[in-house]
């Protein structure tokens, strides 16, 4: 029963070392904080960003959590994407993001706050995320896509 036990709390910990959810693994993980074990559960898989235009080079995962009743979408520390004027967080309507975006298929959630690393973006009250497939990086000024990921 113990080399039972061992293989399950290694799995469950292999599987928050790499980000992921296991319901059964957090039960044999009693330490663990509330807030993190909340978390972990209200967490979706994350997405991959997918690069659009091959001049904008965008990485790194999103994902939408929730915490304390407010949905949040977060960049994990490996996003990154090219350097650009009126960059903007949406979120698209569509399965993928084209190039250029039309009014009416997305909602801004805010200025990108950093061209690289983990970050959070509040989703408003007011937005039904089940309305929109993926996350967008937008450049405003030239109506460009640099990159998207599936939410």
């Amino acid at each position: 029963m113990k080399p039972l036990a061992f293989a399950a709390l290694s799995v469950g910990a292999t599987a928050i070392a790499l980000g992921t959810s296991l319901a059964p693994s957090i039960a044999l993980l009693p330490n663990l904080p509330p807030a993190i074990v909340s978390a972990s559960l209200l967490a979706q898989a994350p997405g991959q960003f997918v690069t659009v235009d091959q001049d904008h080079a965008t990485t790194g995962t999103a994902r939408i959590v929730s915490a304390s009743g407010q949905q949040y979408l977060e960049f994990d520390a490996a996003f990154d994407t090219a350097r650009g004027p009126a960059v903007e967080v949406i979120l698209y309507k569509g399965a993928a993001v084209p190039v250029n975006i039309a009014e009416g298929d997305y909602v801004t959630l805010a200025p990108l706050q950093n061209f690289s690393g983990a970050q959070r973006y509040p989703i408003p009250a007011g937005v039904n995320i089940s309305d929109y497939q993926t996350v967008g990086i937008w450049c405003r000024q030239f109506n460009v896509t640099f990159g998207y990921a599936p939410i």
